[in-house]
Order: structure tokens, then sequence, then C-alpha cells
């Protein structure tokens, strides 16, 4: 169904950190922020880059080697007050994006945002970028963290959406962007050049993964550029 020669795609979900920008700086000082107020250890930036992808009360959860929802809702709380007046903006979109989502729209896709990051939040980056345009609609994670497995937010989107998993697809840079769209039956693609490390990439085996961002363009036919680094993998449905 997804050959080589036959991409049978209308609709494309979109992961935003590691996918479309880089809230690295964003997204570790806010980290950063949140331990120092809780009076813990702080990890360099570098030591932080893991959290980007997963949930914060997972990232959190982690850091901090505890469950306690009360601890972990702190450690939240303190993280979104920085990151709501300073840490969303500390971030840059990657090379491409905004005009090859110019392309993809136009070219009659139905483009969704499919992040972990609660949509509030989400949004608003869009907005910064001016991205928000190519959207059909923006799907995020609630602030009471529904939503934030990215399954149960990929599931919603495709029912809220009427969408036919058959002819969909998740691009994402961690495996829980695969992992959730292998469970609701959509075609899976990876970037390499986000926060997943090609180990991850690898074990989560997507069907495609691209280089860059720009290589979509030549996956979708939109563009008769010849691409460098977009491969199927072994996994790739017929």
């Amino acid at each position: 169904m997804f050959g080589e020669n036959k991409i049978m795609i209308d609709n494309i979900l979109f992961d935003l950190d590691g996918t479309l920008t880089d809230p690295k700086a964003g997204i570790t000082r806010c980290i950063q922020f949140s331990l120092e107020n809780l009076g813990v250890p702080v990890p360099r930036m570098d030591q932080l880059t893991w959290c980007i992808g997963p949930s914060l009360k997972e990232s959190f959860s982690k850091l901090l080697n505890t469950s306690d929802d009360g601890i972990l809702e702190q450690a939240i709380s303190h993280y979104r007050k920085r990151f709501s007046q300073t840490g969303m903006f500390e971030n840059i979109a990657y090379p491409e994006v905004a005009s090859s989502l110019r392309k993809i729209k136009g070219s009659g896709f139905k483009v969704f945002l499919a992040t972990a990051k609660p949509r509030v939040f989400a949004k608003q980056i869009l907005d910064h970028f001016n991205l928000s345009q190519f959207f059909n609609a923006i799907y995020g994670s609630e602030l009471d963290g529904r939503f934030s497995d990215k399954g149960e937010l990929i599931e919603h989107i495709l029912r809220s959406e009427n969408l036919n998993p058959k002819m969909s697809l998740i691009v994402g840079d961690r495996s829980y962007d695969i992992i959730g769209g292998k469970k609701n039956g959509i075609m899976t693609a990876a970037v390499s050049y986000g926060y997943g490390t090609q180990k991850e990439i690898d074990s989560s085996e997507p069907d495609i993964i691209f280089g860059v961002f720009s290589d979509l363009l030549s996956f979708l036919k939109i563009s008769d550029t010849p691409n460098k680094s977009f491969q199927w993998t072994a996994n790739r449905p017929q």
C-alpha cells in the first residue's frame, strides 16, 4: 500500500520538538530552573537532551527518581512558570521547515500537529514562527496530562478528524512518535536530525527515515529534486 512507487498518503501528522523546531535551550533551561527551585542537583544542558520528547511527568520522574504526584506536579509547575514566559521562545525552526510545509499544504495534503507538549504552548510556538497557517489543526496534550501519551494523542486526532489510518503518516524524531503511530496503524517516518539516537530510531523500526526535513517533498512526489538522505527501511509496508 505504501510501496515506493505509489504513495497513498492524504494526512500528515508532525511532531514538534526535534522535528519542526529545535527547543534544546528552552527545555533544558526550564528543567534546570525547576530543579534549582526544588533544591536538587542540576545537570548540564547537554545531559538533559533526552528530556526532549517524553512527557514532562515522565522526565521529572526519572530525574527526581520518584513517582510521587505531589513532587512531580511541583516540578512541572516550576518548569511551566519559566517556559510560559521565556522558555518556549528559546527555540529555532529547522532549515526549510516553513518552505516545505508551504509546499505540502499547497499540494492538498491535510496537515496536523501531534505533540506531547501542551497545546496552549504549541500553538504559541507555531504562531511565533508563523507556521500555524500551514496546519489544518493543532493537537497537543492538555495541562492536566491528557494526551501526553503519543499513541493516545494520535488515536484522538484520527478519531476527531475522521482520518483513514491507512492514508496517514506520522513524522517525528523519537521512538514515542514511531511506536504511537504503529499502535494506530499509520505509516511512520523518523527524522535523523532530532533528539532520537540512531539506536533509538532503529529499534523503533520506522517505515522510512528522513535525513533532512525537505526530503519529505521528494517522498510525497512534490519535488523532483533528488534527495540525498531519504531512505526506506526494511520495515516499510508494501
